[in-house]
């Protein structure tokens, strides 16, 4: 019911020891695990909400505190209070007048209003009975916008640009809901080509992809430039002329060294190059779009973006070519849709991070939404895949012949398995007890095993 009130928000600091095998390992983050700051909050009618943001291990606890110094402005109100005035509700999140100097909206403090959010919008979504995404196209155009935050973007997008947009794409909307639930949004794999894996272990899951009817492909670079030479090459003869070859350096480089980087390895002839430098460095991403142009390579970042005003000077200053929307990074559904509407006036595809903890499970939502009622087109446009985790999810992610089935359960794909999260929780979690002690990670305390 939409007047339930909620009564009580918690939250866990949940790791899983994705170390151990190198899962997610790239050039930047060498030794990650996976882990969330998992939020549920419950109402009282007995309903609930579930939420979380994405971390990779230690500082999961940072984020913990930072939802709990959230709490209170959540607990105590309505659900129908929250979304009536959805936009109001973001900015008494983001925009106190004290809590927004450890931000504002960026860092651990924007991670932890994505965890809450998260966690209101899969109890609304709920609540209507419907999955987020089918939420949010079946919603009226002027209340979807009134979600939306247009503080500091404006000159790049109105609220009205963005209204008459939706209003555009009404037309056909129905075609595409159904073309969606019959044949799904088109999928590409990073889990293949971790930084970590050895040749044989990249070779048997390459062919397997290519088994399984993968044809878009992502690699990990950025650590020693010949080791990318030969494994780009292993991967472009594996895969063949015609799939699709992704590289991502995970903000490892300076600006120059990416364009050199970047050059020599365009004979694989990557679609893209992802996350080349600092996520902060807009004129320097401008700066790589540039010189990079030329071979035909463009540049993808978004993941690591920490609002929708870096999103918004990114498309100004045309230093984008793909904008990668991360679920758990923006302050969730509300800003992302403010990022999607932003690019789609600008004409730039929309390819969302994935991966880690969840994250497949809620971007799914919003690439769907983005298609059916904002962007409708599939040109150029992917969401990230990565086979880890969703073991551990109530409604995990359906994946058929490389592509995104729309998902059916009501919410927003967010609810956890109690045994799961139980097992998992850290430092008290039965999967933690002989494994790293405060300051390590699982591979810290494995080399030590081995020593």
């Amino acid at each position: 019911m939409l007047n339930a009130k909620i009564i009580r928000l918690s939250v866990s600091d949940v790791r899983f020891p994705t170390s151990l095998e190198h899962h997610g390992s790239d050039a930047m983050h060498t030794d990650p695990d996976y882990s969330v700051a998992y939020v549920v909050i419950e109402t009282d009618d007995g309903s609930k909400g579930y939420g979380l943001t994405f971390t990779l291990g230690k500082g999961t606890e940072i984020v913990v505190c930072a939802v709990e110094a959230l709490s209170g402005f959540v607990v105590g109100k309505c659900l129908e209070e929250i979304v009536s005035d959805f936009r109001a509700f973001y900015r008494l999140l983001t925009s106190d007048g004290q809590m927004r100097w450890v931000g504002p909206e960026k860092g651990v403090i924007q991670l932890a209003t994505a965890a809450v959010l998260n966690a209101v919008w899969d109890l609304w979504a709920r609540t209507e009975g419907k999955p987020l995404w089918k939420l949010l196209v079946d919603m009226d155009p002027k209340r979807l916008i009134s979600c939306i935050d247009f503080r500091y973007i404006t000159d790049a997008l109105t609220e009205q640009e963005a209204l008459d947009m939706l209003l555009k794409r009404q037309e056909g909307k129905l075609q595409r809901e159904e073309q969606m639930l019959k044949e799904g949004y088109p999928a590409y794999t990073t889990s293949c080509a971790w930084l970590g894996y050895p040749d044989q272990q990249l070779k048997q899951l390459c062919t397997e992809a290519l088994r399984d009817g993968w044809t878009r492909f992502k690699v990990k670079v950025g650590a020693d430039l010949q080791d990318d030479i030969r494994r780009c090459g292993l991967i472009r003869q594996m895969i063949g002329p015609s799939n699709t070859l992704m590289i991502d350096a995970n903000q490892r480089w300076d600006v120059g060294e990416a364009i050199t980087w970047v050059t020599k390895l365009a004979e694989f002839r990557p679609l893209w190059i992802e996350e080349p430098t600092s996520p902060d460095d807009i004129l320097g991403h401008a700066a790589i779009s540039k010189a990079l142009a030329p071979l035909g390579i463009g540049v993808a970042t978004g993941e690591q973006c920490h609002n929708r005003v870096m999103f918004k000077q990114l498309l100004q200053a045309s230093a984008l070519q793909f904008v990668q929307i991360d679920s758990c990074r923006l302050g969730s559904v509300n800003e992302n849709l403010a990022v999607l509407l932003m690019a789609c006036k600008f004409q730039v595809p929309v390819c969302p991070h994935a991966g880690g903890v969840g994250l497949c499970e809620l971007v799914q939502h919003l690439i769907l939404f983005d298609y059916i009622s904002v962007s409708a087109s599939l040109h150029n446009r992917m969401c990230e895949y990565v086979d880890h985790l969703h073991e551990h999810f109530k409604s995990p992610v359906v994946i058929q012949d490389a592509r995104y089935i729309p998902p059916k359960d009501p919410g927003y794909s967010t609810e956890m398995l109690e045994d799961s999260v139980r097992r998992h929780q850290y430092p008290q979690g039965a999967v933690w007890q002989g494994l790293p002690r405060e300051g390590q990670t699982v591979q810290d305390s494995a080399d030590q095993e081995t020593d």
